[in-house]
């Protein structure tokens, strides 16, 4: 059911305790929509928990409260919110919990900006728009909390990392706006863009080297694609969260309209990054394998050998380029 953010609002305002869940491998919209909601809660004396079943990535530790993110609740919950996730699926481990709680007499909320999204939950809001953070900030206004520091911080750097640093083409003047708003209330911009954009450690830079000098090309040069193995990140003594905006790379090379990253999880498992630049909906290219996202952003899992991977990904891609 599809339900005002007035109306969800006032049904965690008056939950006894919520867990707050989000997809594997957050980002920073993320974690940042999970961690404001869950400090809205604190103001109003909530018990709460953000919950994520994976590890957290490296470069969003700064975040303030990232230390008491769980891998799943401690407590039975009265209500379960799920943000920024497109399919229950994508929550891992955590999603048999989300849909038992479903089934049973408890609330579930999910909030998000995919296009993609299946309305998993018994109260839904979906909109699309640059980031989820945009949805977390009118609902935290209709909850009555206050907009601190903190808070702030949370929101824009879920706001900088889906809007790409305010460069993808659903950057609107609401995006804008927010982000003024978000500065006004004590949020440091040029510290946030240093820690999403700028810092690495020394293991990612040699890894994206190394990723992008076995660059490759196909369909006269629209697509480009980069792949990282799991021989690779042990080489750099590397993460796979330090992989975040490796497909921003090959986008950015002239003639190239979509780009893609392969990075092999497990043996003959692929977690696929796609983008594009003008007009192929990569939405659809991912969800031809049961993915999603955005129509410039979104992803997939692939398996298999890794050429035949590729095979079948350039063979999907070549569907969505004009001739």
């Amino acid at each position: 059911m599809q339900l005002s953010l007035e109306t969800i609002a006032g049904r965690i305002r008056h939950a006894k305790s919520v867990a707050i869940f989000t997809h594997m491998r957050p980002d920073g919209d993320a974690l940042g929509s999970a961690l404001a909601i869950g400090r809205a809660l604190d103001f109003l004396q909530v018990q709460n928990e953000v919950c994520v079943e994976t590890e957290l990535p490296s470069n969003l530790a700064f975040l303030q409260g990232i230390d008491k993110v769980k891998k799943a609740p401690s407590k039975p919950y009265d209500m379960l919110v799920c943000v920024d996730c497109s399919d229950v699926q994508r929550l891992g481990a955590l999603s048999d919990e989300f849909l038992s709680a479903t089934r049973k007499n408890i609330e579930t909320v999910n909030i998000d900006h995919h296009v993609s999204n299946t309305r998993f939950a018994k109260m839904n809001f979906v909109r699309t728009c640059s980031a989820n953070c945009m949805n977390v900030f009118a609902l935290i206004t209709y909850m009555g909390t206050p907009l601190d520091k903190i808070t702030a911080e949370y929101l824009l750097t879920g706001l900088l990392t889906d809007s790409g640093n305010f460069s993808h083409d659903d950057v609107t003047e609401e995006t804008f706006t927010l982000a003024a708003r978000l500065t006004k209330a004590g949020a440091d911009i040029r510290t946030l863009q240093y820690e999403l954009f700028k810092k690495q450690p020394r293991a990612r830079a040699e890894l994206h080297a190394m990723a992008m000098s076995g660059m490759r090309y196909a369909h006269n040069n629209r697509f480009a694609f980069a792949v990282v193995t799991r021989v690779m990140l042990a080489k750099c003594g590397a993460d796979a969260n330090l992989t975040e905006g490796f497909v921003d790379f090959p986008l950015s090379i002239d003639g190239v309209e979509v780009a893609a990253t392969l990075l092999e999880v497990k043996f003959r498992q692929y977690k696929v990054s796609l983008r594009s630049k003008q007009y192929a909906d990569v939405n659809k290219i991912a969800g031809v394998y049961g993915g999603g996202g955005h129509v410039r952003a979104a992803g997939c899992m692939l398996f298999g050998d890794l050429e035949d991977v590729i095979d079948k990904l350039t063979f999907t891609v070549s569907q969505y380029l004009n001739d």
